[in-house]
């Protein structure tokens, strides 16, 4: 009979077993399962609900299970729906009476919820560390590539020229705010939600602050209706997840971009590569196309939590049971990604020869030529219409706009200078940038130094996380 069949007369079929079953998913929490059971357990015995004798039978049994379990010896059985059932059983083999009182003051519904907030708090904190890797990979590119100028891109157009380190500064910015959102996504996991039992709490008197010192939850949660229905937490988290997929997806496309015969601005390592079964001159970028794709799975998973909560009622239903595979799956996701990216990265090419040949194309110093004239004080609508001129002029001619002569440029307007040559010269354009956040030699500077003190800092985050 089932832990919970004292009032059904009729034993449940095994094709409901097996439809109603989420053991397979479970299992990962299952270490979890005992840490709160030994919290719980400790906190009912301080509050003499159970004897002190109950509780160290059911710590040593737990403890038991805890090495079955890591050792590949623990039993799950079918029989039993979810690992909190399976674990309770084991544990009234073990403890025998003293298993049976465990579950007193606590639901399922509330159970399920501290292995998931605590499960969730560890893999936050894995997951900043992964993508912290990966921005060390980019602070590490960005160094070694001082000075590489390569064409910027808007509408897939060249644009303005820019310094590759600012480029790669670019994804650590985004990768920043990913890590802010999974730290904050983390602070809504970091509620105990033990005590707020099936959902109207417990008549029984227990201590909810003791057992969320326990297990390490900063705070108690406010109201038990809402603490089982609650799910934002893990909404949270996979919403931080898409948005890092869709970034890491974005940074692959523009590496496979650049991994084109046509722009030959990169070479992936061999390594990270793979070959064609027909065509043997193939080198292929498939890591980058499948992160790439992969990010649709994040964004599944989202649209996914998404809709499994829109309709619910209060308080706890069983469609909450599936929440967890969209939690799994997009973390084992993007963990995986961000970790192959991580490599991938580091063993990355830049050609800079393909690079430096490519800049002439575009006459990628027009937006400094319009600008000259507006510091020599033309409205800048004057300016762009005079450099649009000019730009028009080089084209049919054959020649970079950045390659102009001083006598050429004063045809078109007599505000051009002696210092007008060198200003537009295409390999001085990045360093005329000289707004806060540009291109400019400086203000990369101050980003890679901002970027070393984040990574300092998130690496101060974790090592707090640990204790």
């Amino acid at each position: 009979m089932k832990l919970w069949g004292g009032r059904f007369k009729k034993e449940q079929k095994s094709s409901v077993d097996r439809f109603t079953s989420s053991l397979e998913l479970d299992k990962r929490l299952a270490l979890y399962d005992i840490k709160g059971s030994l919290a719980h357990s400790a906190m009912l015995a301080a509050k003499k609900i159970i004897s002190s004798g109950d509780r160290v039978k059911i710590a040593a049994a737990l403890k038991k299970i805890e090495k079955e379990i890591l050792s590949g010896r623990f039993v799950y059985d079918d029989r039993y729906e979810d690992i909190h059932m399976s674990i309770e059983r084991r544990l009234t083999e073990l403890a025998g009476e003293a298993g049976k009182r465990l579950h007193t003051a606590r639901s399922r519904n509330d159970q399920v919820l501290v292995d998931v907030k605590l499960f969730l708090k560890d893999e936050s904190a894995a997951v900043i560390g992964l993508l912290s890797g990966l921005q060390s990979a980019l602070i590490k590119k960005a160094r070694e590539n001082d000075g590489v100028i390569v064409p910027g891109y808007t509408h897939m157009q060249r644009a303005q020229a820019v310094l590759l380190p600012h480029y790669f500064m670019a994804y650590f910015f985004m990768l920043k705010r990913d890590i802010e959102r999974f730290a904050d996504a983390a602070k809504r996991a970091d509620s105990l939600p033990l005590g707020a039992c099936a959902l109207a709490g417990t008549g029984i008197d227990i201590d909810r602050a003791m057992t969320a010192k326990l297990l390490g939850f900063a705070s108690v949660s406010e109201n038990s209706i809402d603490t089982v229905s609650d799910r934002d937490f893990m909404a949270e988290f996979l919403s931080a997840a898409a948005i890092a997929m869709v970034h890491l997806s974005r940074l692959s496309e523009d590496l496979i971009i650049w991994n084109t015969s046509e722009f030959n601005f990169i070479e992936l390592d061999d390594a990270y590569t793979t070959g064609s079964s027909i065509m043997p001159q193939k080198k292929n970028p498939d890591i980058l196309e499948l992160v790439r794709g992969r990010s649709s799975k994040s964004i599944a998973c989202l649209t996914g939590i998404l809709t499994l909560l829109k309709g619910l009622p209060l308080s706890y239903n069983r469609d909450l049971q599936d929440d967890k595979y969209f939690l799994f799956e997009s973390l084992d996701n993007l963990k995986r990604c961000a970790d192959i990216m991580t490599e991938l990265l580091a063993n990355l090419k830049i050609n800079r020869k393909a690079i430096a040949d490519s800049l002439k194309k575009g006459n990628l110093s027009a937006t400094d030529v319009a600008e000259y004239l507006v510091k020599k004080g033309l409205p800048f609508r004057e300016a762009h219409e005079i450099t649009g001129r000019i730009v028009l002029y080089a084209v049919e001619n054959n020649i970079d706009i950045s390659d102009l002569k001083l006598a050429v440029l004063k045809r078109f307007s007599g505000k051009f200078g002696p210092d007008a040559p060198a200003y537009i010269k295409l390999e001085q354009t990045p360093y005329n940038k000289v707004s806060a956040g540009g291109t400019s030699k400086k203000e990369i500077a101050r980003q890679l130094r901002e970027a070393e003190v984040f990574i300092v800092k998130t690496e101060k985050y974790l090592e707090a996380r640990k204790k």
